[in-house]
């Protein structure tokens, strides 16, 4: 009788069962049809009404616009990655991945005193440098067409086109006669290393600025030349790079681990967004100390670097806590010669944390969640250290950069007749010196300070002090509370203190500014590559990275379990 009762009682429980998922099955294929009816009847919705706008909307529409625009609508309330590149600016999306484009090699800029667009910095090696282009030089036209009244946007699209083509570039150069100057446009590569050497006598330094298509070589070349030349320590700089390739970030750390780990995995809606990096190659070096320098504006594919590196234990990352993007996408084709660059999944580094910062939610109107650092959850690398996942990388070592005063802020932005000093006072700067010393020693005298400080007490510049501003609000809010007269003399005395003066903190800023000129100069002489190794001689993180290869037990104890 007890088994009967067992038998009947494992027999109701297997029907339960069945019938729970046969209503479970129910309830999924009732979502699928009312999603399914959904999405047809909003996109019935949408095409009925831009039929009655076209046929009867007061003015006529440009399809491009509206259509576009709704598209940007609608892919706006998802994440900031997932972007609609029509036919017209698909060349724009090929150029941020693999880095090339066709034109002459050149950053330019509007002069708010000139009123003009100027040229800002060719870049090494390119067309415009060959040509002779020099910081400074107004574009008057291009071929036929003036560029006077013209903003960067219209300039910039007549400068590219096709490799090959030939076009006459009409330019002044301060108040020379214009020249004109023949220039054929060619394929240009940006630089994904811009600068790497030898640096504090046998130490090696590398400035990986972007994952573009092949920079995992310009990396392996890099790396190796600097293993021939002897250096016994690294820095990886992957500070304000901003990712790109996920596959050359995976090929880049194979240079320093093992064959045959799985760096990331990626998960997705569908199971084709599900894969597994592997390293493939035999590394290059597994033993030498590495210091991987970050900050906020360190993302994607640099984090998947720097979070792997971290997470096997095989380099120490110091700087500021990374931007946080776990985020993948995937360029789809679509009609007509357009693309979407769409998020289909989240990728995870060897510990198995994803370390996306932000949950971006989609209910109506849209909104995102930073996570907190208390909902962040506890992962362990090789050696066992703990590391969390959201809100990017943690450094091993956190080292806060200098912070930009307000005034150089306000000195080296555009858009005011009155901050083009600094950019005038370089170019009379170059002007004047024929060859400056190399790129790593140059530093402006005190006498040429004083020069550029004068020159801004002259040209009327000013700004907003903001401890000013912040102490006004605050004797307004005393007074409304009724506290103002009591502490009266404390308001006078440190109004006093913070009153404004313009040579006062020309003074006090003076290593800042001075770092700023130095940068703007050496980069007339020596290109991007000379402006960076300049930079390295007052760089605080830099400089703490040297120090913490030069301490090798120090370096150790911070990979070692706590």
């Amino acid at each position: 009788m007890k088994m009967n009762i067992s038998r009947l009682a494992l027999a109701m429980r297997g029907f339960v069962m069945a019938a729970a998922l046969l209503v479970s099955g129910a309830c999924l294929a009732q979502q699928d049809r009312d999603h399914n009816f959904n999405v047809a009847k909003n996109i019935d919705i949408f095409n009925a009404i831009y039929r009655n706008l076209d046929m009867m909307y007061v003015d006529t529409l440009d399809a491009n616009e509206v259509i576009g625009t709704g598209i940007n609508a609608m892919l706006r309330s998802l994440d900031p990655y997932t972007v609609y590149y029509p036919a017209s600016d698909v060349k724009d999306l090929k150029m941020m991945i693999t880095g090339k484009y066709a034109g002459i090699g050149a950053l330019i800029r509007y002069n708010a005193k000139l009123k003009r667009v100027v040229v800002d910095e060719p870049y090494a090696n390119t067309p415009a440098a060959e040509a002779g282009l020099k910081k400074g030089d107004i574009i008057l036209s291009i071929d036929d067409s003036t560029m006077v009244g013209k903003d960067v946007s219209y300039v910039s699209s007549h400068l590219r086109g096709d490799a090959g083509t030939t076009f006459a570039l009409k330019i002044q150069r301060g108040n020379s006669k214009p020249v004109t100057k023949k220039i054929t446009r060619r394929a240009i590569q940006m630089p994904a290393i811009p600068y790497y050497g030898v640096v504090e006598g046998n130490y090696g330094y590398i400035n990986l600025n972007s994952f573009t298509e092949n920079c995992a070589k310009e990396m392996r070349r890099a790396f190796v030349d600097l293993k021939e030349k002897g250096v016994k320590g690294l820095v990886l700089d992957l500070r304000n790079n901003g990712g790109g390739s996920l596959e050359e970030a995976v090929q880049i750390v194979n240079m320093f681990v093992a064959n045959n780990l799985t760096l990331v995995t990626t998960k997705g809606k569908l199971n084709r967004s599900n894969r597994e990096y592997k390293t493939t190659k035999e590394p290059i070096d597994t033993d030498m100390p590495i210091v991987v320098l970050v900050n906020d504006d360190t993302a994607s594919a640099s984090e998947i670097t720097a979070g792997s590196l971290q997470d096997l234990d095989r380099a120490v990352i110091m700087g500021t806590r990374t931007y946080g993007k776990g985020l993948v996408q995937t360029p789809l084709d679509l009609p007509y010669n357009a693309n979407l660059k769409l998020t289909t999944g989240k990728y995870y580094i060897p510990s198995g944390r994803c370390i996306q910062a932000i949950n971006y939610k989609h209910s109506r109107g849209g909104y995102t969640e930073h996570i907190p650092d208390s909902l962040t959850k506890v992962f362990y690398t090789a050696g066992g250290r703990e590391v969390r996942d959201g809100g990017g990388i943690k450094p091993d070592v956190e080292i806060k950069p200098d912070s930009l005063p307000n005034i150089a802020y306000y000195l080296s932005s555009m858009g005011r007749d009155t901050t083009e000093v600094m950019f005038e006072y370089v170019l009379d700067y170059i002007a004047k010196h024929p060859t400056i010393a190399p790129a790593g020693e140059f530093e402006l005298s005190d006498s040429d300070y004083e020069e550029f400080k004068q020159r801004v007490i002259a040209s009327g510049f000013t700004y907003d002090p903001e401890t000013e501003k912040a102490l006004a609000t605050l004797k307004k809010l005393a007074e409304f509370e009724g506290y103002y007269e009591d502490a009266r003399t404390e308001f006078d005395a440190l109004e006093a203190k913070l009153k404004h003066d313009l040579g006062r903190d020309l003074d006090r800023n003076k290593r800042t500014l001075k770092n700023l000129l130095c940068s703007d100069i050496v980069t007339a002489y020596y290109f991007q590559s000379g402006a960076i190794e300049n930079s390295l001689r007052t760089d605080k993180q830099f400089a703490e990275a040297i120090a913490l290869l030069r301490d090798g037990e120090k370096y150790n104890s911070i990979l070692q379990k706590k």
